[in-house]
C-alpha cells in the first residue's frame, strides 16, 4: 500500500469546520430555530418533516404552551346527548394543539383551472357546502386572495401514500398539511387542504368535511361511521355528529403554543 501524505494545514481547515458545524448543530437544536414544518397524514397517523428550513432569528417557543378562551360558538355548545367524544385519538404537535385564536378564520378556495366553467362552479360550490358546515361552530369567512388566507383549499391530487408493511404506493382522496411560520411575533399556522380531482358528487363536500375539521385542530380521526372526521372513506358519509363537535371543543380547551408571543433569544445577555 502507498504511504498517505499529511496536509497539517488542511486537516487543520478540515478539523475546525467540524467543530463549526457541530457548533452550529448543537444551537440549531437547542434554540429551535426549525420553526416550519409540514405534517403530513396518513391512514396510521402524522409524520413531522421539516420544509423550509430555519429562520434567521433566533427564537424558541413560549415558555409554556397556555390555552386561549373559548371562542362564543363553542363555549355555548352542550351535549345534551352525552354522545361522548374521540379526543384521546386527537394528536398533539411539537407546538401544542393546532388551535385558532383569531376569528374569523379565513379560506380561500381556489377555482379550478383545468375543467369547464361549470365542472369548476359545480366544484366550488360543493367544496363551499362543506366548509361552511363548520362555521355553526368556529367563524369563519371566504376570503379572495389566497396570501391572506389561514386555510386554502386546491383541487390537486395528494402525493401517493406508501402502505405500512410494503412499497406498495396507493392513491388517497385529500390531504391536510400546515405550517408554522411568525407574524410580528406571535407563532402561527396555515393549513393547505388537497382535494383529489378523483372525487365526485356528494364525496367532494365528505371530503372537504372532513379535511376541514382536520384544519380546525381535530388533528386525528374518530373510530366510529357516524362521526365526519372517521379514519376512512365510506359508501355514505355522515355529516358533522356531536360527537365531532365534542371533540372540537375538547382540543380548544387545550393549550398550545399558537397564537401566543416567541421568545426572542438573541435580546438575553
Amino acid at each position: 500500500m502507498g504511504r498517505r501524505t499529511e496536509h497539517p494545514i488542511l486537516n487543520t481547515l478540515i478539523n475546525l469546520i467540524s467543530r463549526q458545524l457541530i457548533t452550529a448543530l448543537a444551537l440549531f437544536i437547542g434554540t429551535g430555530l426549525l420553526i416550519v414544518f409540514t405534517n403530513l397524514q396518513s391512514s396510521h397517523g402524522f409524520t413531522i418533516i421539516p420544509k423550509y428550513g430555519y429562520s434567521s432569528l433566533i427564537i424558541s417557543l413560549p415558555t409554556s404552551p397556555k390555552p386561549h378562551p373559548l371562542p362564543p360558538t363553542l363555549a355555548e355548545w352542550q351535549d345534551s346527548t352525552n354522545s361522548g367524544d374521540y379526543f384521546s385519538q386527537v394528536r398533539t404537535t411539537q407546538v401544542g394543539y393546532l388551535i385558532w385564536s383569531q376569528f374569523p378564520v379565513r379560506v380561500y378556495v381556489e377555482p379550478p383551472k383545468a375543467v369547464s366553467e361549470n365542472q369548476a362552479k359545480g366544484w366550488v360550490n360543493s367544496v363551499l357546502q362543506g366548509v361552511q358546515e363548520w362555521n355553526t361552530y368556529l367563524p369563519l369567512t371566504i376570503v379572495q386572495q389566497p396570501e391572506v388566507a389561514d386555510i386554502m383549499i386546491v383541487r390537486k391530487a395528494p402525493p401517493l401514500q406508501i402502505s405500512p408493511g410494503s412499497n406498495i404506493s396507493r392513491a388517497r382522496s385529500a390531504q391536510s398539511t400546515y405550517e408554522l411560520y411568525t407574524s410580528n411575533k406571535v407563532l402561527s399556522h396555515r393549513f393547505t387542504i388537497l382535494l383529489s380531482p378523483s372525487q365526485t358528487g356528494k364525496y367532494i363536500q365528505a371530503a372537504t368535511r372532513h379535511e376541514f375539521g382536520h384544519a380546525l385542530g381535530i388533528w386525528g380521526h374518530s373510530p366510529l361511521q357516524t362521526d365526519a372526521l372517521y379514519f376512512s372513506q365510506v359508501r355514505n358519509p355522515s355529516l358533522i355528529s356531536v360527537r365531532d363537535v365534542n371533540t372540537l371543543k375538547r382540543v380548544y380547551e387545550q393549550p398550545t403554543s399558537l397564537g401566543w408571543s416567541l421568545v426572542d433569544n438573541s435580546k438575553i445577555n
